[in-house]
């Protein structure tokens, strides 16, 4: 076991000045002996690359010319990058001095773990989960991603209930461990996604490849959340049903996709209109577009898209029920209530 491997730090900004300002500092603290902090810019109109320049001069700068996006930014930033292990970080994630080394310890000890994620607590109210990722991201059988810890829009306070070393369906994006040679072996995020839910996919796809993904929950980080785009936004709400439609088709086995994606088109119709009763018209044509755009992208741009190289591995954190008759049928709200313990 190397006692030491090079972690490189990798944190893809786009307008985020304020953030690198708050949370670099934490991030150089960092008390593991062998890593590098690397800021990608996506294309940053603020004055984020000169105050990194005046600022934080040791840090290295991969700068591009236009937005990529958060799928293609990082696709773009790794393949510049050589390390033992890539830790992606949202620029809006404080983290505390030993956070790496639960981490590294975990993925050393078995080959097989190809990502995880630490436990990801709210910034602003550091005993609550936070919405992206919580404490291990899960599935439900219709494409619904939630996590332990966060239940639709509903997050729940850390109690250490979910304090177990175990595998999940998905790790966040806003906090992900991953090896090198696995995240290119897949070929990286689906860049066509340009931003949500790639790294769902992306965790799928290394199932699906018979490796594993964990959650490290003795690692925890807090992450203020909504920093580029804030929940409720109609471009976010476009893009994770969009994307959470195009991972299903292209993950799905044919048997199941046949039916489970006309189920969830159903449902999705049916939160859009609910949407439009309510008063939310955005919310609706968000929905609308992203239908509109899913058909586009099976007739003409499935090419584009990056598959499953197997699809003959075990998934783990993936629920047989449907989250949505789960929450609002049957009023459970919580994992627990809906998984039942996992250990």
């Amino acid at each position: 076991m190397n006692p030491s491997p090079k972690i490189a730090i990798i944190i893809l900004n786009w307008n985020g000045r304020k953030y690198l300002e708050q949370f670099l500092p934490s991030v150089l603290q960092t008390s593991y002996i062998n890593y590098e902090v690397i800021v990608a810019d996506n294309g940053s109109t603020d004055d984020s690359i000169t105050f990194l320049e005046t600022n934080f001069s040791n840090i290295r700068l991969i700068s591009f010319n236009q937005n990529f996006g958060f799928a293609k930014g990082y696709n773009e930033a790794l393949k510049l990058v050589t390390a033992d292990y890539y830790l992606l970080l949202n620029s809006d994630v404080e983290v505390q001095p030993g956070w790496l080394q639960p981490m590294v310890a975990l993925l050393e000890s078995d080959k097989t773990i190809a990502a995880c994620q630490p436990k990801i607590l709210s910034y602003n109210n550091k005993t609550m989960f936070e919405y992206a990722g919580a404490a291990g991201g899960w599935l439900d059988k219709y494409g619904y991603p939630f996590a332990k810890g966060r239940v639709f829009d509903i997050t729940e306070e850390d109690k250490g209930q979910y304090d177990q070393t175990e595998p999940i369906f998905w790790a966040s994006g806003a906090s992900l461990f991953i090896r090198p040679e696995v995240f290119h072996e897949m070929k990286g995020f689906d860049e066509y996604f340009f931003a949500h839910q790639e790294e769902i996919d992306l965790c799928w796809r290394i199932q699906l490849a018979g490796y594993k993904i964990y959650s490290c929950p003795s690692s925890v980080v807090y992450h203020v959340g909504g920093g580029t785009l804030p929940r409720g936004n109609s471009l976010k709400t476009y893009l994770n049903f969009r994307n959470n439609r195009i991972m299903m088709s292209k993950n799905l086995p044919f048997s199941k996709k046949l039916w489970i994606v006309p189920v969830r088109n159903f449902l999705d119709g049916v939160s859009a209109w609910k949407g439009l009763l309510t008063g939310d018209g955005g919310y609706f044509v968000a929905i609308l577009r992203a239908q509109l755009a899913f058909i586009k992208w099976w007739l003409f741009y499935q090419k584009k898209s990056v598959f499953p190289l197997t699809k003959k591995g075990t998934l783990s954190g993936y629920l047989q029920k449907n989250m949505v008759w789960q929450h609002f049928g049957k009023k459970k709200k919580s994992f627990d209530e809906i998984v039942g313990k996992t250990k």
